[in-house]
């Protein structure tokens, strides 16, 4: 459960409405100011401390950014170099969501679809990374029904994906990035195949399921763009926003993030690009009232090594989720985060994730979004500290000479501390 539904009872301030990211203004926006006045209690003064001396660690390098949050309060608990941008790999995926889930809202559906006109069918992308081959199935049976009550047993095969436009790489990825740990941005791809061009794939495993099922396709599966004049004969819809989100979160998945970013853009009646997609996240943190200072993105997973964000500023995007006047819109965001030790997250044994003794405490208490890129690695999320309050943190490590393995380790530890787990 979510720490906000644990906490006061949920006050709706705003609700998203697609195609729009005029929301008004929340309490939050109101009191964007972190506070650094009030007196630590003597749970957080320990915290601080101890980060004080183990931020120190080797393992983090010089160049670090840093912050504690309470999460009530906004109270300052701690901060190194929190102003700081650095490079924050797939923290950058907290922005994505919240812009994805204000604009589009977390019940909207994401919808392939497949039309008949003059003898071809064409699968039309509808943004949906989650398709599968049994969503091409289904929707291949509803078509060689229709085929065959019209008398049909050949069709061509063609694909749509003119709902993204080029380019389909981002500014800052390395060559080696792409098609492994992302494929080129296209509206259409089946079982996350990360091959060059999804869509000729995902229209070829299309026509595969259609010659099983008695429909011969004749040629070649090409691109092309449905007409005007084309029938519907079959559509699959996606989970919910909400569920594709939290998935996203839970495995650091690249592809979908790149994908809300450009159904973001489009939701906010930009074009369906990177440019405009990042110039939709940073208006709606803005509108959250969450400041911009040093922060710069160019694209929605975070694999741009041209992206700087401060930890302070993930923070604060952490508050937004957490705020319960954003429940309804935001909280899959934090349901969505990586808990210490779950198996089949970021944060699972099988990643060697808080298996050391020094956080290995810390199990099951801390939610938290990774980051990992050559020269980056990143940890923000909650936990509730020895004072009963929930503490939100960012660390962003940027040139660590420490094998990537070692300062992750390092990292789970200021994590175990914040908890305070590791006195």
């Amino acid at each position: 459960m979510s720490p906000a539904l644990r906490r006061a009872a949920v006050i709706v301030v705003t609700a998203p409405v697609a195609g729009t990211i005029l929301f008004g203004t929340s309490a939050f926006a109101a009191e964007r100011a972190v506070s650094t006045t009030a007196t630590l209690d003597p749970a957080e003064q320990k915290i601080a401390d101890n980060l004080d001396t183990r931020v120190q660690d080797v393992r983090l390098g010089s160049t670090f950014s840093g912050v504690v949050i309470d999460s009530q309060s906004r109270t300052a608990v701690w901060g190194h170099d929190a102003s700081t941008a650095l490079m924050p790999a797939s923290n950058t995926k907290l922005a994505t969501s919240t812009a994805a889930l204000t604009v589009l809202g977390p019940d909207h559906r994401f919808t392939t679809k497949v039309v008949y006109d003059n003898g071809t069918l064409t699968l039309v992308g509808g943004g949906d990374r989650t398709l599968t081959t049994a969503d091409l199935t289904a929707m291949a049976t509803s078509a060689v029904a229709g085929l065959k009550n019209a008398g049909l047993t050949s069709v061509k095969v063609v694909v749509d994906d003119s709902l993204f436009p080029a380019p389909t790489l981002a500014t800052g990825w390395n060559d080696g990035y792409y098609p492994d740990s992302v494929a080129p941005v296209r509206a259409l791809v089946v079982d996350g195949h990360h091959v060059t061009d999804t869509s000729l794939d995902a229209g070829q495993t299309f026509a595969r399921i259609l010659a099983k099922q008695g429909v011969t396709v004749t040629g070649s599966v090409a691109h092309g763009t449905a007409g005007t004049g084309a029938v519907p004969v079959a559509q699959h819809e996606s989970a919910a926003l909400s569920a594709v989100v939290e998935h996203m979160l839970k495995v650091s998945d690249n592809d979908i993030a790149e994908t809300l970013l450009r159904m973001t853009a489009l939701a906010a009646g930009r074009p369906a690009t990177f440019e405009d997609g990042t110039a939709v996240v940073r208006q709606v943190l803005t509108q959250y009232g969450v400041s911009l200072d040093n922060f710069e993105i160019h694209d929605g997973s975070g694999l741009s090594r041209s992206n700087r964000i401060p930890a302070q500023t993930i923070a604060d995007i952490l508050h937004l989720a957490d705020d319960p006047a954003n429940s309804q819109t935001l909280k899959f965001i934090v349901d969505g985060l990586p808990v210490a030790g779950e198996a089949g997250s970021t944060l699972g044994p099988e990643w060697g994730r808080f298996d050391t003794a020094d956080s290995q405490c810390a199990v099951g208490k801390v939610s938290a979004k990774t980051g990992t890129l050559t020269g980056a690695i990143a940890l923000s999320g909650l936990t509730k500290a020895e004072d009963g309050r929930w503490k939100i943190f960012s660390f962003i490590e940027n040139n660590s000479t420490a094998a990537p393995d070692a300062t992750k380790d390092a990292l789970d530890g200021l994590a175990a501390t914040v908890n305070g787990c590791w006195a």
